[in-house]
């Protein structure tokens, strides 16, 4: 029985060998039959997932991705022309252009582009994917988000609303579609891949963008305003920016997302602007402690909920009226709801987060002593009248 077992065992192994030798392409004594087997299992093997790499059409599975974007999409992308009127010593007109891109966004016309593409513009022109152009009204802006919505009157058979998709589930490394106009040559397609998240970009004065995607897709002038894809063709982005010294992609892109998109765009088509939380907080001075308040709005929600200013003492001399401030008289804020702030970005950046109406709690240092200040968000409308 030993014997019986010890030859089986045998010829299992000596099996195994023999098929781990003819797979050995360095084995220089195989049969015929075995160099036989060699060469056409792989084969057999490799044709199956060969033939899996080609859809139909002869696409690879990142080209049918591709192409199926830009079928589904490029007819949302249009081709934005502003016309501004400059003059100079009051006698002197310039002409000036622009053209950026833009995408529709319902069936009403409306289409979504960076505020700087028709900022100052006197005239609007929008070109459709079938050549047609058409004069365009801006319905709203947010200079501050670099977003805007213009609109023309079309027909609907000429309307492609591009689908909004969720910004909150990007990842880096995902697969991203760009699709814009750069240098005048319409609906043109770039990829790329987010290459990271949460960037800060300042756009506006000292009004800094945060959660921007940076992405390595090319984009160039002309290609603002257009619309950031993802694979499955859903607008998760506003291609707003680049980072170049030559004016040209450098492979740095940035866009703001669509979360971001949501919250601005349904305010500027209901009331042409957004309608932002003010705290009533005009100015700070920044130090390493905090934020020190330099100017407040008069009967606003800062001065209502009793934060102090610096001290003003007026001093006449003669026919002139000397005011003397005295900064080390006003609150320094050092955080709200808890969470420090180093500098003003955090401030309007938490505030921006908010709604009017909604309370804040302030926590400031006054005298040396910390206390906490409830505050109550208010309208920049609210805040203007009660000026």
């Amino acid at each position: 029985m030993r014997f019986f077992v010890g030859c089986l065992l045998s010829a299992l192994l000596a099996s195994s060998f023999t098929i781990w030798m003819v797979s050995d392409s360095r084995s220089r004594s195989l049969t015929a039959q075995d160099r036989r087997v060699r060469i056409e299992s792989p084969v057999e093997r490799i044709r199956p997932s060969a033939t899996r790499i080609y859809d139909e059409d002869g696409f690879t599975p990142d080209e049918a991705i591709a192409v199926s974007v830009y079928e589904a999409v490029n007819r949302s992308v249009v081709n934005i022309t502003s016309k501004s009127v400059k003059t100079e010593r009051l006698i002197m007109t310039e002409h000036s252009e622009g053209s950026g891109s833009g995408a529709i966004i319902d069936q009403e016309g409306h289409i979504l582009t960076n505020y700087h593409v028709v900022a100052g513009a006197k005239e609007v022109a929008v070109t459709l994917y079938n050549g047609k152009t058409y004069e365009a009204t801006t319905i709203g802006a947010d200079p501050l988000n670099d977003l805007a919505v213009i609109q023309i009157e079309s027909t609907d058979d000429e309307l492609f609303p591009v689908a909004l998709g969720d910004s909150r589930g990007l990842r880096v490394g995902m697969r991203v579609f760009a699709l814009g106009n750069p240098f005048g040559l319409e609906r043109t397609l770039t990829t790329g891949i987010i290459s990271s998240l949460n960037r800060s970009l300042q756009i506006h004065g000292n009004w800094k963008i945060k959660s921007i995607i940076q992405i390595d897709a090319a984009i160039n002038p002309g290609s603002s305003g257009g619309p950031l894809l993802d694979a499955h063709g859903r607008l998760i982005g506003i291609n707003t920016a680049i980072a170049t010294t030559s004016g040209q992609s450098s492979g740095v892109g940035f866009a703001i997302p669509v979360s971001l998109i949501s919250r601005v765009v349904p305010q500027l088509l209901k009331y042409g602007h957004v309608v932002r939380p003010e705290s009533g907080i005009d100015k700070v001075y920044q130090n390493d402690k905090g934020l020190l308040i330099a100017e407040m709005r008069p009967n606003g929600p800062a001065e209502r909920a009793g934060l102090r200013g610096p001290k003003i003492t007026k001093t006449r001399r003669g026919p002139f009226t000397l005011n003397r401030v005295d900064q080390s008289a006003a609150d320094l804020i050092v955080a709200i709801d808890d969470q420090k702030i180093v500098n003003a970005e955090d401030f309007l950046g938490y505030i921006e987060g908010k709604r009017p109406g909604d309370e804040v709690t302030l926590t400031i240092v006054r005298d040396g002593r910390r206390i906490q200040v409830p505050l109550i968000l208010a309208t920049s409308e609210a805040v203007e009248r009660a000026e």
